[in-house]
């Protein structure tokens, strides 16, 4: 009777079609056109077989393949025995460990890059290995986080069932452990492999123009020799090897995926080998994490070899000293992102909130929005700042100019993971708590407004703070989108450490350090609005 009576308490058809207004307008406006738009100028052109001729094509292909393997392999490699630890034992500043692994992968890609500039030789600038580092040290949250949910299900009584039966340690884990993580070892590789794939900031600061990826391919001959329709042939190639990818990998989870349910809950290690093996594995992540990091800083406050504050001194302007100009004012960049964030982040949760609330008010009915807002996660920034380029570029939507384009195509990348933050809160809304509003005499309206919409509050905050923190950071479609006179941090960063002299570095490894810095603190105030939201 109850759940009867809360059915009925539902919103109107009309209204809930009317929360996927704005969310199905943005994505299709200014992702689904777009996109469209790209695949109709590559079919209608005659550019096709002149780009996949290019001389030097195959070999940009090939790297972009080849450093995607060993950047996956390396990072499942360098992040088993931290997943390992951190999900089977308890330990003092564990809490520390997860978040000095995890930030990472929340800085700006073109921090990464600055970063490992900072630490790494000079040999190793403009390399592969030093891509792949920077790759390893960027995505090892990943393995971290989905091979450790799998290892915290796997009870110990079956490793020492196996070891009882006489095995040895390397038998157990060939035979008994490694079929059991084999998913998430899957679900892993293949988030990491799409990230590297589509690597832009790393890859244009790090690999140098000796080896370019497909992403920085695609965006050098939008933004520099003015191919955008060889652009779009490649980004189409890019979508259509990704769409591939992640139907094999789709396949293979299903094939190797096994129904398993167990607890290991994590305990204090016992044995000296065990505390040694916290001890050591602690230590070497705590410092493969924070030394670049500190290498930023440090090489932010030097000049010509030797300590100096000048890079910090001369912030606000492009002339650094009488007759010498950047062309590029550091302080400007910074007003322009944080301006580009304040307006991501609105568009964001506003679309965002609108469709976590169809989809969990119109439950089968709204996976197709579902997806939808999902798409943008699976295409590369590039591409959308390609296709919005294309798309935008004439009347009479030409808006192309227009600065607002920035970041609505920051919001773009934004929007999944605010759906993603705000749906399970509302799917997990009891549905006696509607029943009880309905007994009440509360109107459907009424009932929403102050469960459902009420429920959002709570994590409203972190989900903000992730869209905050995105458009500080993006790099690709920025790239394409842009004009010099509102370059954001990124862009500036990126110009700045690819000229010549130590005063221009410096300033580049200053702003890479203020948007670290910037990128901290939205990600932490946002997690203690969310708390206190949460223990209020």
């Amino acid at each position: 009777m109850d759940d009867d009576r809360a059915s009925l308490n539902r919103l109107p058809r009309w209204g809930i079609l009317a929360l996927a207004l704005v969310p199905a307008t943005v994505v299709g406006l200014f992702y689904l056109w777009p996109l469209v738009t790209l695949l109709g100028t590559v079919l209608n052109g005659n550019s096709v077989a002149d780009t996949l001729r290019a001389p030097g094509l195959g070999r940009v292909v090939w790297f972009t393949l080849w450093q995607a393997v060993v950047s996956t392999l390396a990072t499942l490699l360098v992040g088993f025995v931290p997943a390992y630890v951190l999900a089977r034992f308890l330990f003092a500043g564990r809490a520390a460990v997860v978040a000095a692994v995890t930030v990472p992968f929340m800085l700006p890609t073109v921090v990464v890059g600055a970063a490992f500039l900072a630490l790494l030789p000079r040999s190793l600038h403009g390399t592969a290995t030093a891509v792949i580092i920077a790759h390893v040290f960027f995505n090892i949250a990943v393995v971290v986080r989905l091979v450790g949910a799998m290892w915290t299900v796997i009870p110990r009584d079956l490793t020492a069932a196996a070891r009882t039966l006489g095995a040895s340690t390397t038998q157990v884990l060939r035979s008994v452990v490694m079929p059991l993580l084999r998913p998430a070892m899957f679900a892993a590789a293949t988030v990491v492999f799409l990230f590297t794939f589509t690597s832009f900031g790393v890859v244009k600061l790090l690999g140098g123009p000796a080896n370019p990826t497909l992403e920085v391919e695609i965006a050098r001959r939008a933004t520099q020799l003015g191919d955008v329709d060889g652009a779009a042939v490649l980004s189409v190639v890019q979508l259509i090897f990704l769409a591939a990818v992640l139907a094999l990998a789709a396949r293979w989870q299903r094939r190797g995926s096994i129904t398993f349910f167990g607890d290991a809950a994590a305990r204090r290690p016992r044995s000296t080998g065990e505390r040694r093996l916290v001890a050591g594995t602690v230590t070497v992540t705590l410092l493969v994490m924070v030394i670049p990091m500190l290498a930023l800083v440090r090489r932010s406050l030097t000049l010509g070899g030797r300590w100096s504050f000048d890079a910090w001194r001369h912030l606000g302007g492009s002339e650094v000293r009488p007759g010498i100009s950047l062309g590029i004012d550091p302080l400007a960049s910074i007003a322009v992102s944080l301006r580009y964030a304040v307006v991501a982040t609105l568009i964001a949760v506003l679309a965002g909130g609108l469709a976590s609330l169809f989809i969990a008010a119109a439950r089968r009915r709204g996976q197709l929005l579902d997806v939808g807002v999902m798409l943008p996660l699976g295409t590369s920034a590039v591409t959308i700042g390609l296709g919005m380029l294309i798309t935008f570029d004439t009347a009479p939507f030409d808006w192309r100019a227009q600065w607002w384009l920035v970041p609505v195509g920051h919001a773009l990348v934004a929007i999944p993971f605010v759906v993603r933050i705000l749906l399970p809160v509302l799917r997990a809304i009891p549905a006696d708590q509607r029943a009880a509003a309905a007994t009440l005499g509360a109107s459907p309206g009424r009932t929403w407004l102050a469960i459902d919409v009420r429920s959002l509050g709570r994590p409203l905050a972190p989900a903000a703070g992730f869209a905050a923190a995105i458009s500080l950071g993006e790099f690709g479609a920025t790239t394409i989108l842009t004009r010099t006179d509102r370059e954001t941090i990124p862009i500036a960063v990126g110009r700045l450490l690819g000229r010549a002299g130590d005063l221009p570095r410096a300033q580049g490894f200053v702003l890479a350090t203020v948007l670290m810095v910037l990128t901290g603190v939205i990600i932490a105030v946002a997690d203690i609005v969310g708390r206190q939201g949460r223990d209020a």
